[in-house]
């Protein structure tokens, strides 16, 4: 393939906020949206679906292992389109992607058998777990520099506004008096598809990456793309852009080796490795542990109805949310290590606060629900740079599968077995059996932080080919 010298990757980064750039978070940043929709009615219908009348009758262990299922499924999909994605372009895969999550969760709407249930989440969450590995290397790769931790927390945030969402239509669609048990909990499943339906006609307008474009011998697409977005935004300005600063010299290449994506986590950045599989794997059994099993929490130790649950995951999901906004530019300007060092360790420190009040029985629903706020306010500011950090710190070439690779590693270890594991705690109707869960989400969340603050890369502020140069760059670096 040919040599060649482009200033692409400056051009972008020194773009002006603008409507262009809101179009790109709109097509794919609310994917979040969809997919805490998702973990929120799995949530929130945990106890209606245990009901013979509900036409499923599972019981708490299979709600906990439905879970685990769709998480599986999120694995696998991030690890087979990650790949894709790397290979073959970041827009192809991000509209397939999204058309399987439709098929899969309007497919769900319609189980009467636990077996037929499992293979719809399974497959909900392949669409899903694609999602993240296209749409976080597509994001990175069209921000510029000196937001891009602020946008990326904004957008891995938005996962609440869906578990807000999901939560406000449970209310009405699970009491029995507006809709039969076996009907409600189905109509959940459909609103996901109405949103992404909304969602993928938006995205058809997002280009393809710039960046994977130049490395895959599409040099002129490239160039096409980014003069009609600079034009886009000088227009909107009114002003002349900045010259760009620097450029990049590259061998083209047709696709990346998968034994060369290995070699460059294993002994290119062994350390840079380690953080993500720390960062992953923490958030992971936290999140997926508590919010897959929370209403069934709420049912058997505080005895709040099955109609009732979905209020109490209102007030977690704002504080969710309000982390990661309100945090998010100190990501930018005070830096990456010690922000998400931090919010691990803080989140993690408040969850041990939390065992202790719920083990000590002084926790009420209501007042368990606060303390779930104000650990997730910080929580979710630091799961949210998990998949900024790892969409930072590797190449070009393998960013897609880098993210892939962590979040099915990670969630598989801390995702799978976390849902799992609580589903079983909450059955056994231990007060002391649920609190060893949460000292062992506070434990992973302490040690993520500590990993990130001694091997953590700082990535604030610089040009995503600096922090990592392309493996196709006539130079490398090794960190």
């Amino acid at each position: 393939m040919a040599q060649i010298s482009t200033d692409i990757p400056a051009r972008l980064d020194r773009l002006p906020w603008a409507r262009w750039h809101w179009l790109v978070l709109i097509g794919l940043g609310t994917v979040w949206i969809l997919d805490g929709l998702e973990v929120t009615i799995v949530g929130v219908i945990g106890p209606r679906i245990t009901e013979k009348s509900s036409g499923l009758a599972l019981t708490e262990s299979q709600v906990g292992l439905a879970a685990g299922v769709y998480v599986a499924g999120a694995c696998v999909g991030a690890l087979f389109f990650g790949h894709l994605t790397d290979r073959f372009g970041r827009k192809k895969l991000f509209i397939v992607t999204l058309a399987l999550y439709l098929a899969a969760t309007v497919a769900t709407a319609f189980s009467h058998d636990a077996w037929y249930f499992f293979l719809c989440r399974f497959f909900t969450g392949a669409g899903i777990g694609g999602e993240y590995a296209a749409i976080n290397s597509a994001i990175d790769e069209l921000i510029p520099a000196r937001v891009r931790g602020t946008v990326d927390l904004v957008v891995n945030g938005s996962f609440w506004l869906g578990t807000a969402l999901g939560a406000v239509v449970a209310i009405p669609a699970l009491s029995t008096s507006v809709f039969p048990a076996d009907v409600g909990w189905r109509l959940l499943f459909g609103l996901g598809a109405v949103l992404g339906v909304g969602i993928l006609l938006v995205r058809r307008l997002v280009p393809e990456s710039p960046r994977w474009l130049f490395i895959h011998g599409r040099e002129r697409e490239a160039e096409e793309i980014v003069s009609g977005i600079e034009r886009t935004v000088r227009e909107e300005s009114d002003d002349d852009l900045e010259p760009p600063r620097g450029e990049i010299r590259i061998t083209q290449r047709d696709h990346t080796p998968l034994t060369e994506v290995a070699s460059t986590l294993l002994r290119r950045y062994p350390k840079r490795t380690a953080v993500g599989l720390a960062l992953f794997v923490g958030q992971a059994f936290l999140y997926n542990s508590i919010f897959f099993t929370y209403a069934l929490v709420l049912s058997t130790f505080f005895k709040v109805s099955d109609s009732s649950t979905a209020w109490y995951l209102i007030p977690i999901a704002i504080g969710n949310f309000l982390g990661p906004v309100l945090l998010g530019r100190f990501f930018d300007t005070v830096g990456r290590r010690a922000l998400i060092s931090g919010c691990y360790a803080l989140s993690g420190l408040l969850l041990l606060g939390t065992a202790a009040l719920f083990d000590a029985h002084v926790l009420n629903a209501v007042t368990l629900t606060a303390c779930w706020m104000v650990v997730f306010f910080f929580a979710s500011a630091g799961a949210s740079s998990a998949y900024l950090t790892v969409s930072e710190i590797f190449p070009m070439e393998t960013r897609a599968l880098a993210i892939a690779l962590f979040y099915a590693v990670g969630t598989g270890l801390g995702g799978i077995i976390g849902p799992v594991l609580f589903g079983r705690l909450v059955e056994s109707q231990s007060v002391g059996n649920v609190v060893l869960g949460y000292v062992l989400g506070a434990a992973l969340m302490i040690g993520a932080g500590a990993v990130e603050w001694f091997m953590g890369v700082e990535a604030a502020r610089r040009s995503l080919e600096d922090i990592a140069q392309p493996l196709s760059a006539q130079e490398t670096q090794t960190v």
